[in-house]
């Protein structure tokens, strides 16, 4: 299956349409394709609001409830020949089955809420993925601009433990960034967050990525005023302020 073919099977893949074969190359396709996985998010999305559209969720204990009921219900003894009966057989056969379309249809009603539940879900993960996508890019093309500044200088410097730090700075972009080789991963529960130094006190930068010991990070935020930059160990999510010692100070270059 080659490129142009996957393509095409954005709407196959959100409607779950795929062999087992064809999703697995489609999404390996998808890690490397935004517009694919741009369109694939967009047509979860609808075909999962389609389906919460004409759904109903059954109340809670409704299905436990139809199955109690099928079970209490008498099944009728044989009669004798010439018996008589006071519903017309008709009219007992029409019941019974009323009883079972009930049943069926109440257990229908449940796993099309079901599916449309899921299929929700799928559309907001590859929402959230598409998303998470294209600010990659962005970043990617924020960084690239820092680094292809005519104004970009760079410092470095030992972090410890064999770790490297540069850090580079484009006044005209009022931006900076900062790579790193040979990081030690931070403790389990913890993240490295990076600060601006603004005359002694601390300026949140934002996150590095846990468990990645070389890694290119956009710094957050704008870097005039600040005269350095810190590292410091932070629960996950990050902190407001230093609650911890620095990891690694550096003067910015000018």
């Amino acid at each position: 299956m080659n490129t142009t073919d996957l393509h095409t099977l954005t709407g196959a893949y959100a409607m779950d349409a795929l062999s087992d074969t064809e999703r697995a190359a489609f999404e390996r396709h998808l890690s490397g394709c935004e517009a694919c996985t741009q369109e694939t998010a967009e047509l979860t999305a609808t075909s999962a609001r389609l389906g919460l559209a004409v759904s109903v969720t059954p109340r809670a204990g409704l299905r436990d409830e139809v199955l109690r009921r099928i079970t209490t219900v008498r099944q009728e003894t044989p009669r004798e020949a010439g018996a008589a009966t006071s519903i017309p057989r008709a009219a007992a056969r029409r019941t019974i089955l009323s009883r079972w379309a009930l049943a069926a249809c109440v257990a229908a009603a449940a796993a099309f809420g079901g599916t449309a539940v899921w299929q929700h879900q799928r559309a907001e993960d590859a929402l959230d993925q598409a998303r998470q996508a294209r600010q990659a890019t962005q970043d990617a093309g924020r960084v690239s601009a820092v680094l292809a500044a005519p104004d970009a200088r760079s410092g470095s410097a030992k972090l410890g433990e064999g770790a490297t730090g540069t850090v580079v700075v484009s006044r005209s972009q009022d931006k900076a960034v900062f790579a790193v080789s040979g990081m030690t991963p931070p403790p389990k529960g913890k993240t490295y967050q990076l600060w601006f130094d603004e005359d002694g006190g601390m300026r949140s930068a934002g996150l590095m990525e846990p468990g990645r010991s070389e890694q290119t990070v956009l710094m957050s935020g704008a870097v005039s005023g600040a005269s350095g930059m810190g590292i410091t160990v932070e629960p996950a999510g990050g902190s407001e302020q230093p609650t911890s010692a620095p990891v690694a100070l550096m003067p910015l270059p000018t």
